[in-house]
């Protein structure tokens, strides 16, 4: 029997929200994804795939997204996106090397004036209703901030679900860097917005990726069958021009689950 993969990438607070809605709404149709033999997760998709695999309904999970009532807190990152993105840019291009582009982006993740780790790992466990590894196959994705070196966390690893959470959805520049074992670590989709790379061997392959690739899109070398969703003209709409503003929820959450109702009868022959 082949054995399926689900690979969530990185997208902000819109982002967690989105992916949330789109798994609820596919569960819904009766395409639970979520039961996947590997799930890949990457910033907003690390924050998801922790979440999906807690124990808690996707339809409970889903209601601490759209609800206002029920959301965990948030901080606002004050960061003005497009000039952030801007300095981003700038860090990629300079270079061709992938591992110096990391590396570059590390050293913005380092010298950032951000809240302090303490404040911002306070959010990370208020938004994992369970704070231990699951028994699944899972893995995490972040970078080592100084060496630019991918770093993936996986229930083997020795390190706390949070931190490995926090670690994979510390945007550089908005977010403190999440210090393990001795080392500095900034996003994981510093290294791509996906990572589906790390589900080589697998099939299917479902990619939801809230936020597009740079470059070529880490699934293009998997073999087998892939299926990737990326959000539609009313999710990005919903997400708005901060996909980091906790206000980005509700409408992020009930635009991703229109997509996933809409997308669930092809996704239901897809994933068998």
């Amino acid at each position: 029997m082949n054995r399926k993969a689900l690979v969530l990438g990185g997208g902000g607070v819109a982002g967690i929200a989105w992916l949330t809605g789109v798994l609820a709404a596919l569960a819904d149709a009766g395409v639970d994804v979520t039961a996947a033999d590997r799930i890949v997760g990457t910033s907003a998709g690390a924050t998801v795939a922790a979440q999906v695999t807690s124990g808690l309904p996707l339809a409970d999970l889903l209601a601490r997204q759209a609800d206002p009532a029920l959301q965990t807190p948030e901080l606002a990152s004050g960061v003005d996106m497009a000039e952030l993105w801007t300095r981003l840019q700038a860090a990629y291009g300079s270079s061709s090397d992938p591992a110096e582009q990391r590396r570059k982006v590390g050293e913005l993740a380092l010298s950032a004036s951000t809240v302090p780790e303490a404040e911002r790992r306070a959010v990370i466990e208020a938004r994992l209703p369970v704070h231990t590894w699951p028994d699944r196959d899972l893995v995490i994705t972040a970078v080592d901030a100084h060496t630019g070196e991918p770093r993936l966390f996986t229930p083997r690893s020795g390190v706390e679900l949070v931190d490995a959470v926090a670690a994979s959805c510390a945007v550089p520049g908005a977010w403190p860097c999440v210090r393990i074992g001795g080392a500095a670590y900034t996003d994981g989709g510093v290294r791509s917005s996906t990572n589906a790379d790390l589900a080589a061997g697998f099939d299917p392959v479902l990619v939801l990726a809230p936020m597009a690739e740079l470059g070529e899109p880490s699934w293009s070398g998997l073999g087998g069958a892939v299926e990737v969703i990326e959000p539609d003209e009313a999710s990005l709409t919903a997400f708005g021009t901060d996909p980091l503003s906790p206000a980005s929820r509700t409408p992020s959450a009930e635009a991703g689950y229109a997509q996933g109702k809409a997308a669930a009868p092809a996704l239901a022959a897809f994933w068998g």
